[in-house]
């Protein structure tokens, strides 16, 4: 029975360990005493990209009818970013879907997507509400360079060869 027990205390253990790392929020910020919205801001590391972690700032309206969609991102290198991580991602002109979150009991939800930009060599990642909101879809953009990487790839040569012809020739 101690063995048994024993053994759901370290699973225990272990699973919150795991979990906590899902709980990115890192900070929250009230926008007034009267006010019931605040500013939440959570870090999200990119699954297939683990070198790659995002910030999003958005609003929580607890208590509240209001339905907001503003957002702001913001994606950096956090760590090391290799060709292999690159193998394993969309390549095609709409990306894919890193993230997304439920914004309001109205079905909007925020979504982050990653966009692989070839010729620049460079991550983009793209947060948008899938909801209108005073005839707009609110987004937000944010780039990772991969220049410095082991993703990074150096340019063509027939490429650059093309640019200064076209360069000479203007």
């Amino acid at each position: 029975m101690r063995k048994l027990l024993n053994v759901k205390t370290l699973s225990l253990a272990f699973l919150g360990t795991l979990l906590s790392g899902c709980g990115d929020d890192v900070g929250k910020v009230s926008l007034g005493l009267f006010t019931t919205k605040d500013v939440i801001i959570e870090a999200q590391q990119d699954p297939k990209v683990p070198g790659v972690t995002c910030h999003i700032s958005r609003i929580e309206a607890n208590l509240d009818f209001a339905d907001p969609s503003d957002m702001g991102i913001a994606c950096r290198q956090t760590g090391p970013i290799s060709a292999s991580h690159l193998a394993n991602i969309d390549k095609s002109k709409q990306g894919e879907v890193v993230f997304k979150a439920s914004l309001s009991v109205l079905f909007k939800v925020l979504k982050v997507r990653r966009i692989y930009d070839a010729e620049h060599q460079t991550l983009i990642y793209l947060s948008y509400s899938t909801k209108e909101t005073d005839g707009s879809h609110k987004h937000a953009i944010s780039t990772v360079p991969l220049y410095g990487t082991d993703a990074w790839q150096a340019p063509d040569q027939t490429a650059e060869k093309k640019t200064e012809a076209k360069t000479s020739a203007n």
